[in-house]
Protein backbone atom coordinates (compact mmCIF):
# COMPACT_ATOMS: atom_id res chain seq x y z
CA UNK A 1 0.00 0.00 0.00
CA UNK A 2 1.47 3.36 -1.10
CA UNK A 3 0.42 6.70 0.31
CA UNK A 4 -1.34 9.02 -2.14
CA UNK A 5 -1.57 12.70 -1.16
CA UNK A 6 -4.63 14.70 -2.24
CA UNK A 7 -3.29 18.20 -2.83
CA UNK A 8 -6.22 19.84 -4.66
CA UNK A 9 -8.89 19.54 -1.99
CA UNK A 10 -8.64 22.89 -0.18
CA UNK A 11 -12.05 24.08 -1.38
CA UNK A 12 -13.90 23.88 1.91
CA UNK A 13 -14.93 27.52 2.11
CA UNK A 14 -16.22 27.59 -1.49
CA UNK A 15 -18.17 24.38 -0.96
CA UNK A 16 -19.66 25.73 2.27
CA UNK A 17 -20.82 28.95 0.58
CA UNK A 18 -22.33 27.08 -2.38
CA UNK A 19 -24.13 24.66 -0.05
CA UNK A 20 -25.60 27.53 1.97
CA UNK A 21 -26.77 29.20 -1.26
CA UNK A 22 -28.32 25.92 -2.40
CA UNK A 23 -30.25 25.59 0.86
CA UNK A 24 -31.43 29.18 0.59
CA UNK A 25 -32.66 28.49 -2.94
CA UNK A 26 -34.56 25.47 -1.68
CA UNK A 27 -36.17 27.55 1.07
CA UNK A 28 -37.16 30.24 -1.43
CA UNK A 29 -38.69 27.62 -3.73
CA UNK A 30 -40.85 26.36 -0.89
CA UNK A 31 -42.02 29.91 -0.13
CA UNK A 32 -42.67 30.68 -3.80
CA UNK A 33 -44.51 27.39 -4.24
CA UNK A 34 -46.80 28.26 -1.33
CA UNK A 35 -47.61 31.60 -2.97
CA UNK A 36 -48.41 29.89 -6.30
CA UNK A 37 -50.93 27.49 -4.79
CA UNK A 38 -53.93 29.51 -5.96
CA UNK A 39 -52.36 30.70 -9.23
CA UNK A 40 -51.14 27.52 -10.91
CA UNK A 41 -51.54 24.11 -9.34
CA UNK A 42 -48.95 22.36 -11.52
CA UNK A 43 -46.34 25.05 -10.96
CA UNK A 44 -47.17 25.00 -7.26
CA UNK A 45 -46.53 21.25 -7.01
CA UNK A 46 -43.31 21.36 -9.07
CA UNK A 47 -41.85 24.30 -7.15
CA UNK A 48 -42.84 22.93 -3.76
CA UNK A 49 -41.45 19.44 -4.48
CA UNK A 50 -38.18 20.89 -5.84
CA UNK A 51 -37.74 23.07 -2.75
CA UNK A 52 -38.46 20.20 -0.37
CA UNK A 53 -35.98 17.92 -2.17
CA UNK A 54 -33.27 20.57 -2.03
CA UNK A 55 -33.85 21.12 1.69
CA UNK A 56 -33.96 17.39 2.36
CA UNK A 57 -30.79 16.52 0.43
CA UNK A 58 -28.90 19.81 0.44
CA UNK A 59 -27.14 19.02 3.74
CA UNK A 60 -25.31 16.02 2.25
CA UNK A 61 -22.43 18.12 0.77
CA UNK A 62 -21.73 19.39 4.29
CA UNK A 63 -20.45 15.88 5.13
CA UNK A 64 -17.52 16.45 2.80
CA UNK A 65 -16.15 19.41 4.75
CA UNK A 66 -12.97 18.57 6.68
CA UNK A 67 -10.89 20.86 8.90
CA UNK A 68 -7.32 19.85 9.70
CA UNK A 69 -4.83 21.44 12.06
CA UNK A 70 -1.05 21.49 11.46
CA UNK A 71 0.60 18.05 11.53
CA UNK A 72 -2.67 16.17 11.08
CA UNK A 73 -3.86 13.83 8.33
CA UNK A 74 -6.99 12.01 7.26
CA UNK A 75 -6.93 8.68 5.43
CA UNK A 76 -10.01 8.50 3.19
CA UNK A 77 -11.79 5.53 1.68
CA UNK A 78 -14.73 5.54 -0.73
CA UNK A 79 -16.93 2.45 -0.51
CA UNK A 80 -14.02 0.49 0.94
CA UNK A 81 -11.38 1.67 -1.57
CA UNK A 82 -8.47 3.84 -0.51
CA UNK A 83 -8.60 7.08 -2.49
CA UNK A 84 -5.93 9.17 -0.77
CA UNK A 85 -4.74 11.15 2.23
CA UNK A 86 -5.14 14.84 3.01
CA UNK A 87 -2.38 16.41 5.08
CA UNK A 88 -1.64 19.79 6.61
CA UNK A 89 -3.74 22.57 8.02
CA UNK A 90 -6.66 23.86 6.00
CA UNK A 91 -10.36 23.69 5.16
CA UNK A 92 -10.91 20.77 2.78
CA UNK A 93 -13.80 19.49 0.74
CA UNK A 94 -13.91 15.86 -0.35
CA UNK A 95 -16.53 13.46 -1.60
CA UNK A 96 -19.32 13.48 1.02
CA UNK A 97 -19.43 9.69 0.95
CA UNK A 98 -15.74 9.35 1.85
CA UNK A 99 -15.02 7.76 5.21
CA UNK A 100 -11.98 8.57 7.36
CA UNK A 101 -10.14 5.50 8.66
CA UNK A 102 -8.03 5.32 11.83
CA UNK A 103 -8.04 1.89 13.53
CA UNK A 104 -6.01 3.22 16.48
CA UNK A 105 -8.36 6.09 17.26
CA UNK A 106 -9.67 4.48 20.46
CA UNK A 107 -6.36 2.98 21.57
CA UNK A 108 -4.95 4.60 24.69
CA UNK A 109 -1.33 3.90 25.54
CA UNK A 110 1.07 5.42 28.06
CA UNK A 111 2.26 8.00 25.58
CA UNK A 112 1.97 11.62 24.60
CA UNK A 113 -1.08 12.39 22.49
CA UNK A 114 -3.33 9.80 24.13
CA UNK A 115 -5.42 12.14 26.27
CA UNK A 116 -9.15 12.37 26.74
CA UNK A 117 -10.87 14.92 24.52
CA UNK A 118 -13.93 15.26 26.76
CA UNK A 119 -14.16 18.75 28.22
CA UNK A 120 -15.72 19.79 31.50
CA UNK A 121 -18.54 21.54 29.58
CA UNK A 122 -19.36 18.32 27.73
CA UNK A 123 -19.45 16.36 30.98
CA UNK A 124 -21.70 18.98 32.56
CA UNK A 125 -24.15 18.89 29.65
CA UNK A 126 -24.26 15.09 29.69
CA UNK A 127 -24.71 14.77 33.44
CA UNK A 128 -21.16 13.58 34.03
CA UNK A 129 -21.29 10.82 31.40
CA UNK A 130 -18.53 11.02 28.79
CA UNK A 131 -19.54 10.92 25.14
CA UNK A 132 -17.53 8.56 22.95
CA UNK A 133 -16.34 10.99 20.26
CA UNK A 134 -13.79 9.17 18.11
CA UNK A 135 -11.26 11.38 16.38
CA UNK A 136 -10.31 9.82 13.05
CA UNK A 137 -7.47 12.26 12.45
CA UNK A 138 -3.97 10.80 12.45
CA UNK A 139 -1.32 12.84 14.22
CA UNK A 140 1.92 13.38 12.31
CA UNK A 141 3.64 14.93 15.32
CA UNK A 142 6.58 13.38 17.13
CA UNK A 143 5.20 11.35 20.04
CA UNK A 144 6.82 9.58 22.96
CA UNK A 145 5.85 6.09 24.07
CA UNK A 146 6.69 5.01 27.63
CA UNK A 147 6.17 1.28 27.83
CA UNK A 148 5.83 -0.48 31.15
CA UNK A 149 8.99 -1.69 32.85
CA UNK A 150 9.98 -5.21 31.91
CA UNK A 151 11.76 -7.89 33.89
CA UNK A 152 14.40 -9.43 31.61
CA UNK A 153 17.39 -11.71 32.20
CA UNK A 154 20.69 -10.27 31.01
CA UNK A 155 23.36 -12.37 29.28
CA UNK A 156 24.52 -13.73 32.65
CA UNK A 157 21.02 -14.76 33.68
CA UNK A 158 20.56 -12.00 36.25
CA UNK A 159 17.00 -10.65 36.31
CA UNK A 160 16.85 -6.90 35.78
CA UNK A 161 14.08 -4.35 35.41
CA UNK A 162 14.34 -1.93 32.50
CA UNK A 163 12.13 0.71 30.93
CA UNK A 164 12.53 2.68 27.72
CA UNK A 165 11.02 5.80 26.14
CA UNK A 166 10.60 5.62 22.36
CA UNK A 167 10.15 8.78 20.29
CA UNK A 168 8.34 8.10 17.03
CA UNK A 169 6.24 9.58 14.26
CA UNK A 170 4.14 8.39 11.29
CA UNK A 171 5.72 8.93 7.88
CA UNK A 172 3.34 6.88 5.69
CA UNK A 173 -0.31 7.05 6.71
CA UNK A 174 -1.47 4.41 4.22
CA UNK A 175 0.96 1.81 5.62
CA UNK A 176 0.07 2.72 9.19
CA UNK A 177 -3.66 2.26 8.58
CA UNK A 178 -3.79 -0.63 6.12
CA UNK A 179 -0.62 -2.72 6.66
CA UNK A 180 -1.21 -3.41 10.36
CA UNK A 181 -4.37 -3.87 12.39
CA UNK A 182 -3.57 -1.20 15.00
CA UNK A 183 -0.32 0.73 14.57
CA UNK A 184 -0.18 1.89 18.22
CA UNK A 185 -0.49 -1.61 19.67
CA UNK A 186 1.85 -2.91 16.96
CA UNK A 187 4.51 -0.37 17.94
CA UNK A 188 4.13 -1.13 21.64
CA UNK A 189 4.55 -4.88 21.13
CA UNK A 190 7.54 -4.43 18.84
CA UNK A 191 9.20 -2.17 21.40
CA UNK A 192 8.82 -4.87 24.07
CA UNK A 193 10.15 -7.57 21.76
CA UNK A 194 13.13 -5.53 20.52
CA UNK A 195 14.02 -4.50 24.07
CA UNK A 196 14.07 -8.12 25.21
CA UNK A 197 16.25 -9.20 22.27
CA UNK A 198 18.86 -6.50 22.85
CA UNK A 199 19.02 -6.64 26.65
CA UNK A 200 19.75 -10.37 26.71
CA UNK A 201 22.99 -9.67 24.79
CA UNK A 202 24.48 -7.43 27.49
CA UNK A 203 25.38 -7.96 31.16
CA UNK A 204 24.13 -5.43 33.68
CA UNK A 205 27.67 -4.46 34.60
CA UNK A 206 31.03 -5.15 32.98
CA UNK A 207 31.79 -8.88 33.07
CA UNK A 208 34.77 -10.87 31.78
CA UNK A 209 34.61 -13.07 28.66
CA UNK A 210 31.40 -11.50 27.34
CA UNK A 211 31.06 -10.62 23.67
CA UNK A 212 28.32 -8.03 23.13
CA UNK A 213 29.22 -7.00 19.57
CA UNK A 214 29.14 -10.44 17.96
CA UNK A 215 32.70 -10.24 16.58
CA UNK A 216 33.97 -13.10 18.75
CA UNK A 217 36.13 -10.86 20.94
CA UNK A 218 35.31 -10.15 24.57
CA UNK A 219 34.60 -6.50 25.28
CA UNK A 220 33.52 -4.25 28.12
CA UNK A 221 29.98 -3.56 26.92
CA UNK A 222 27.29 -3.41 29.59
CA UNK A 223 23.80 -2.02 30.12
CA UNK A 224 24.99 0.37 32.80
CA UNK A 225 28.19 1.54 31.15
CA UNK A 226 27.17 1.49 27.47
CA UNK A 227 23.70 2.99 27.68
CA UNK A 228 24.12 5.10 24.54
CA UNK A 229 25.18 2.14 22.43
CA UNK A 230 22.44 -0.06 23.86
CA UNK A 231 19.81 2.62 23.19
CA UNK A 232 20.95 3.00 19.58
CA UNK A 233 20.79 -0.76 19.03
CA UNK A 234 17.30 -0.83 20.52
CA UNK A 235 16.24 2.02 18.20
CA UNK A 236 17.62 0.23 15.13
CA UNK A 237 15.96 -3.04 16.15
CA UNK A 238 12.56 -1.38 16.58
CA UNK A 239 12.94 0.49 13.29
CA UNK A 240 13.55 -2.74 11.39
CA UNK A 241 10.36 -4.15 12.85
CA UNK A 242 8.05 -1.19 12.14
CA UNK A 243 9.12 -0.23 8.62
CA UNK A 244 6.06 -1.97 7.18
CA UNK A 245 3.81 0.15 9.41
CA UNK A 246 5.08 3.47 8.02
CA UNK A 247 6.58 4.51 11.37
CA UNK A 248 9.91 6.22 11.92
CA UNK A 249 11.70 5.74 15.24
CA UNK A 250 13.39 9.02 16.07
CA UNK A 251 15.06 7.99 19.30
CA UNK A 252 15.03 5.36 22.04
CA UNK A 253 16.28 6.04 25.56
CA UNK A 254 16.62 3.90 28.68
CA UNK A 255 14.58 5.56 31.42
CA UNK A 256 14.93 2.96 34.19
CA UNK A 257 17.55 0.30 34.88
CA UNK A 258 17.98 -1.73 38.07
CA UNK A 259 18.36 -5.26 39.34
CA UNK A 260 15.14 -7.07 40.09
CA UNK A 261 14.00 -6.79 43.69
CA UNK A 262 14.72 -10.45 44.48
CA UNK A 263 18.47 -10.05 43.85
CA UNK A 264 18.95 -6.32 44.36
CA UNK A 265 20.16 -6.70 47.97
CA UNK A 266 22.65 -9.43 47.09
CA UNK A 267 24.01 -7.50 44.12
CA UNK A 268 24.37 -4.41 46.32
CA UNK A 269 26.47 -6.41 48.79
CA UNK A 270 28.56 -7.67 45.89
CA UNK A 271 29.16 -4.14 44.65
CA UNK A 272 30.01 -2.99 48.17
CA UNK A 273 32.49 -5.85 48.59
CA UNK A 274 34.11 -5.03 45.26
CA UNK A 275 34.37 -1.38 46.24
CA UNK A 276 35.92 -2.28 49.61
CA UNK A 277 38.48 -4.52 47.92
CA UNK A 278 39.43 -1.81 45.44
CA UNK A 279 39.73 0.73 48.25
CA UNK A 280 41.91 -1.59 50.37
CA UNK A 281 44.13 -2.28 47.39
CA UNK A 282 44.66 1.43 46.87
CA UNK A 283 45.38 1.96 50.57
CA UNK A 284 47.95 -0.86 50.67
CA UNK A 285 49.68 0.41 47.52
CA UNK A 286 49.90 3.88 49.04
CA UNK A 287 51.08 2.57 52.39
CA UNK A 288 53.88 0.52 50.83
CA UNK A 289 55.04 3.57 48.89
CA UNK A 290 55.05 5.69 52.03
CA UNK A 291 57.06 3.06 53.96
CA UNK A 292 59.62 2.84 51.16
CA UNK A 293 59.91 6.62 51.11
CA UNK A 294 60.39 6.75 54.92
CA UNK A 295 63.15 4.15 54.84
CA UNK A 296 64.93 5.91 51.98
CA UNK A 297 64.79 9.26 53.80
CA UNK A 298 66.23 7.71 56.95
CA UNK A 299 69.05 6.06 55.03
CA UNK A 300 69.92 9.27 53.17
CA UNK A 301 70.96 11.17 56.29
CA UNK A 302 72.84 8.27 57.81
CA UNK A 303 71.86 9.43 61.26
CA UNK A 304 69.72 6.39 62.02
CA UNK A 305 71.12 2.94 61.37
CA UNK A 306 68.57 0.16 61.48
CA UNK A 307 69.28 -3.50 61.13
CA UNK A 308 66.95 -5.83 59.26
CA UNK A 309 65.01 -6.77 62.39
CA UNK A 310 64.35 -3.14 63.32
CA UNK A 311 63.43 -2.30 59.73
CA UNK A 312 60.93 -5.16 59.72
CA UNK A 313 59.41 -3.93 62.99
CA UNK A 314 59.21 -0.39 61.64
CA UNK A 315 57.59 -1.55 58.42
CA UNK A 316 55.09 -3.60 60.38
CA UNK A 317 54.17 -0.70 62.63
CA UNK A 318 53.84 1.75 59.74
CA UNK A 319 51.63 -0.62 57.75
CA UNK A 320 49.40 -1.18 60.77
CA UNK A 321 49.02 2.56 61.23
CA UNK A 322 48.50 3.37 57.55
CA UNK A 323 46.26 0.41 56.63
CA UNK A 324 44.19 0.23 59.79
CA UNK A 325 40.51 1.11 59.58
CA UNK A 326 40.66 2.92 62.96
CA UNK A 327 42.89 5.64 64.31
CA UNK A 328 46.14 4.30 65.74
CA UNK A 329 46.91 4.60 69.49
CA UNK A 330 50.67 5.37 69.63
CA UNK A 331 52.88 4.02 72.45
CA UNK A 332 55.87 6.23 73.28
CA UNK A 333 59.06 4.30 74.14
CA UNK A 334 61.06 6.38 76.65
CA UNK A 335 63.87 3.87 76.98
CA UNK A 336 66.63 2.74 74.66
CA UNK A 337 65.84 1.84 71.10
CA UNK A 338 67.62 -1.48 71.68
Amino acid sequence: MTEKILNNKKHGMLALILTILLLMIGLNLVIIGALLEEVNTVLFVVTLVAGILILALGWIPLLGLKVLKPQEALVLTLFGKYIGTIKGDGFYYVNPFCVAVNPAAKTKLNQSGDVSSSSSLTKALTGGNEIDMVNKRISLKIMTLNNNRQKINDCLGNPIEIGIAVTWRITDTAKAVFNVDNYKEFLSLQCDSALRNIVRIYPYDVAPNVDTTGDGVADEGSLRGSSEIVAERIRAEIQNRVNDAGIKIVEARITYLAYATEIAAVMLQRQQASAIIDARKMIVDGAVGMVEMALDRLNEGGKVQLDDERKAAMVSNLLVVLCGSHDAQPIVNSGSLY
